[in-house]
C-alpha cells in the first residue's frame, strides 16, 4: 500500500508552481512551512460549517465549535506528551510564548541581581523578551558561549555559569542559524538540579523531530504553528502546571476571568488565565489537523528525512569556492547556512530567485550571533518533508551561477 509519502508533494499545490519559468524549489522552510490540503481544507470546512465564539455560548455551532478548540488542545497535549490539555496555552506563536513567560513568570519570580541565562545562539523571541524584563525587575543576563563556526555550545562553561544566582535557563532546541541541535534534556536536568526554570525555544524542532516534553524535562516549551505544516496566527506555550497556577495573567480581558466587580477581579486556572479575550480557535483546530499529519509521516521519519537533506547540501556546497558553511558538519537540523567571500547574502538569494530557488539571507534574527562570529548576514537554505534530493542539484547549480556572475 502507498505510504504518504508517495505522494507527499500532491499535497502541497503550491510546490507545483514555476518562478521565473523555473520549477519552485522552496527552501525558507525555517522561515515558514507550507501547508498540507489536510490542513487548509479542515480550515475552510470549520469556516463553513462550524464557526461560533467558543466557551459559554448554548447553541449548537457554539458547542461544536469548543468542542473543535478544545479537542485540538488535547491533540496538542498528546503531541508533545505534556501530563494535562491545562499545560497547553494557545498563543499567536513562539515570540508571544516566550514573552508571556518573561512578562509573566520574570515579573513575579525576578528580583535585582538574579541572572537569567540564555545561550549566544538564540533567536531574538528568546533574547529581546529576556532582556526587556531584566530592565524592569534589575536581573542580569549573561550567555553560554558558542564554539565559533562549528556552532556548538561551550558546555564545559556551565559549571562557572550555573550560578546559584541563576533563576532561568532559556536556549533554543535546534538553531535557526547554525542547525546546531542542543542536548535539551542534559540541560534541563542539569538546571533542574540547581531549582533553576528552564525555557525551551522548539521553533525549529517541532515539526522536524519527536519532541516530548517529559523527556525533555522543561518547565516551559514554545513553538509555532506555521514552522510545522500548520498556519499562522497560532502558537503553543508549554508550561508545568503548578508553574503556571502560580503565574500572574499576562493581558486582562474576558475569558480569563472567574468575577469581576467594580473593586477588583479573580482569575481562572491556566490555560484560561493566559487566553484573555476571544481565542483563535479556527487557527488552533488547524494546528490539531497539522499534528494528526506529522504524526502520519511519523516524526523521526522526518528528522532523519530532513537531516540527510541538510548533511548531503552541506557536503554539496563544501565544494564551491571561497564558501564558509556554519554549524556543526555532523548531526544538524535541517538547514545550512553559509556565505561567500565578497557576495552579499542578499545578492545571492536575489539570483537564486531567479532559478526558482526560494532561499532566505539576512542575519536571520541572530545579530548578536552573526557580530560574534564576524558576519553581518548569510544565506540559509532549509528542507522539510516535501524537499527531495534533485532540489539541492538546483541549489548547487545556482549557486555555482552565481560565484561565476561575481567572479
Amino acid at each position: 500500500m502507498p505510504s504518504t509519502w508517495d505522494s507527499i508533494r500532491d499535497q502541497f499545490p503550491i510546490l507545483a508552481q514555476q518562478v521565473n519559468g523555473h520549477p519552485l524549489v522552496y527552501l525558507d522552510n525555517a522561515a515558514t512551512t507550507q501547508k498540507p490540503l489536510s490542513v487548509t481544507r479542515a480550515l475552510d470546512r470549520f469556516y463553513a460549517l462550524d464557526n461560533a465564539n467558543v466557551h459559554r455560548g448554548l447553541h449548537a455551532l457554539s458547542m461544536r465549535s469548543t468542542d473543535a478548540y478544545e479537542g485540538a488542545r488535547s491533540r496538542v497535549r498528546a503531541f508533545i506528551n505534556a501530563e494535562a490539555p491545562e499545560e497547553i496555552i494557545f498563543t499567536r506563536g513562539t515570540t508571544e510564548s516566550i514573552n508571556l513567560v518573561a512578562a509573566s513568570w520574570g515579573s513575579a519570580n525576578l528580583r535585582k541581581g538574579d541572572v537569567i541565562l540564555l545561550t549566544e545562539m538564540e533567536h531574538h523571541s528568546n533574547l529581546v523578551p529576556w532582556q526587556l524584563i531584566a530592565q524592569r525587575t534589575g536581573a542580569i543576563v549573561r550567555y553560554v558561549p558558542v564554539t565559533g563556526d562549528e556552532g556548538l555550545l561551550d558546555l564545559a562553561s556551565l559549571d562557572s555559569l550555573l550560578t546559584p544566582q541563576v533563576k532561568v535557563l532559556a536556549f533554543t532546541h535546534v538553531s535557526n542559524t547554525l542547525g546546531t541541535i542542543n542536548p535539551a534534556a542534559e540541560l534541563c536536568a542539569r538546571a533542574r538540579k540547581l531549582g533553576i526554570v528552564t525555557v525551551v525555544d522548539a521553533a525549529q524542532s517541532i515539526g522536524h523531530m519527536p519532541v516530548d516534553v517529559r523527556a525533555i524535562g522543561c518547565d516551559f516549551l514554545a513553538f509555532s504553528g506555521h514552522k510545522m505544516a500548520s498556519v499562522t496566527g497560532i502558537g503553543v506555550l508549554y508550561g508545568r502546571r503548578a508553574l503556571l497556577d502560580a503565574m500572574p495573567p499576562w493581558q486582562g480581558g474576558g475569558g480569563m476571568i472567574s468575577s469581576v466587580d467594580f473593586e477588583g477581579s479573580r482569575w481562572k486556572p491556566s490555560p484560561e488565565r493566559f487566553e484573555a479575550g476571544t481565542p483563535n480557535f479556527a487557527d488552533a483546530v488547524a494546528l490539531g489537523v497539522s499534528c494528526d499529519f506529522l504524526d502520519g509521516l511519523g516524526r523521526d521519519k522526518i528528522q532523519h528525512h530532513d537531516g540527510a537533506l541538510a548533511k548531503e547540501a552541506y557536503d554539496r556546497l563544501s565544494e564551491l569556492p571561497g564558501i564558509r558553511i556554519l554549524g556543526p558538519r555532523g548531526e544538524r537540523g535541517g538547514l545550512v547556512s553559509f556565505a561567500f567571500d565578497g557576495v552579499h547574502a542578499h545578492d545571492v538569494v536575489t539570483f537564486a530567485d531567479e532559478d526558482g530557488v526560494a532561499l532566505r539571507g539576512g542575519h536571520h534574527c541572530n545579530q548578536p550571533l552573526m557580530k560574534k562570529l564576524g558576519l553581518t548576514s548569510t544565506v540559509r537554505a532549509s528542507f522539510y518533508v516535501y524537499n527531495v534530493r534533485s532540489e539541492i542539484d538546483a541549489l548547487v547549480a545556482s549557486m555555482a551561477r552565481t560565484l561565476k556572475f561575481f567572479a
